[in-house]
């Protein structure tokens, strides 16, 4: 029931934008039309100073480790901007209390990774009953009315773009085995990069034919890629849907000696970088999941504790969603990737 409300309420949401999108283009007509507002004009500059609360995961993943560390470097770069950081947790009770104290702070926006979306909802509603703007990243609440901002990567896209890439190698060749590997199958982002991948190959007459699903972890990457190499004595394309697993399924590979495959990856650690830019593994691409996500969070929150909107939109108001892309990394633009790479 509370999905089918949450729809009804985006799209009732949506007809009063629209309308009242409809009244203010004619107020505009009569004035002259748009003109660039005034709020975007020194986003970098100082301003009022505004204290964010950042409540993050535990770090005991290396994309998780760059999102924590990203968004309280991001937040140094700014004079104007006071950090009250949380102890990293898998914990959502832990997390929930750790919401309540920066409201109970009073301080001016929350940049929150929920642990589980879901569970912390209520406080993240309850944060915003109370005036404070919380932008919401990588794991959605259920709700609309939890969130200011919420800053997502693309998931689905992820897999289009591995699906696309090894289109664009096998697309039209008979006989093609593709392999997946994916992350926790019981995560709406797994099944989600799986639905892309799955989709970007069925334009090209492609499918998955072998699949094994890991756990995020070296140890969880390695026990999956061996039992799908006893599976598949030939491999022409795999995907492993994370870097940080994938350092196990390049050991896995390594010790069976099968070097047949082309072979993507998924969130773009530097390690696996490093390998795409030597170019001698398997490992030809990654596709980015960008561990920006919080430190985005952070610049958003100030934006909008400072009434401020982005710099290279007309909008007056920062937009209240954000998918960033995922694009695929090879040798030939890895340079362009590696600063922003995160640490397996």
């Amino acid at each position: 029931m509370r999905a089918t409300r949450t729809r009804h309420i985006v799209a009732a949401a949506g007809a009063a934008l629209a309308i009242t999108g409809l009244l203010a283009g004619c107020t505009a007509g009569d004035t002259g039309g748009n003109t660039q507002p005034t709020n975007n004009t020194d986003n970098e500059g100082s301003g009022e100073k505004v204290v964010i609360g950042f409540s993050g995961p535990a770090a005991d993943h290396g994309w998780l480790g760059a999102i924590n560390s990203a968004a309280i470097a991001e937040a140094g770069k700014f004079d104007d901007v006071e950090l009250k950081v949380a102890e990293g947790t898998d914990d959502a009770n832990l997390q929930i209390s750790q919401i309540e104290t920066f409201i109970n702070d009073k301080v001016d926006a929350i940049v929150l990774l929920p642990t589980d979306g879901a569970a912390l909802t209520d406080v993240a509603i309850k944060a915003m009953q109370a005036g404070i703007p919380v932008i919401n990243v990588d794991r959605e609440f259920s709700s609309p009315f939890a969130a200011r901002v919420t800053v997502l990567g693309d998931n689905y896209g992820m897999g289009v773009s591995a699906g696309t890439l090894i289109c664009e190698q096998f697309g039209g060749k008979s006989g093609t085995v593709v392999a997946e590997i994916a992350g926790i199958d019981s995560l709406p982002l797994t099944q989600d990069r799986s639905q892309g991948f799955a989709d970007a190959l069925d334009d090209c007459g492609l499918k998955v034919n072998n699949r094994v699903a890991a756990n995020f972890t070296v140890a969880g990457g390695e026990a999956a890629a061996s039992q799908l190499l006893a599976a598949a004595p030939k491999i022409d394309a795999l995907w492993n849907h994370d870097d940080d697993q994938g350092v196990g399924v390049m050991a896995a590979l390594d010790a069976a000696g099968r070097d047949e495959m082309f072979m993507v990856g998924g969130a773009g650690s530097r390690n696996a970088m490093e390998m795409i830019k030597a170019d001698d593994t398997v490992l030809k691409a990654t596709v980015i999941y960008p561990s920006t996500q919080a430190a985005d969070g952070i610049r958003l929150a100030r934006l909008v504790a400072q009434g401020k909107s982005m710099a290279d939109l007309v909008e007056v108001d920062v937009p209240s969603r954000i998918v960033l892309y995922a694009p695929v990394v090879t040798k030939a633009n890895v340079e362009a990737y590696l600063p922003t790479a995160f640490a397996s």
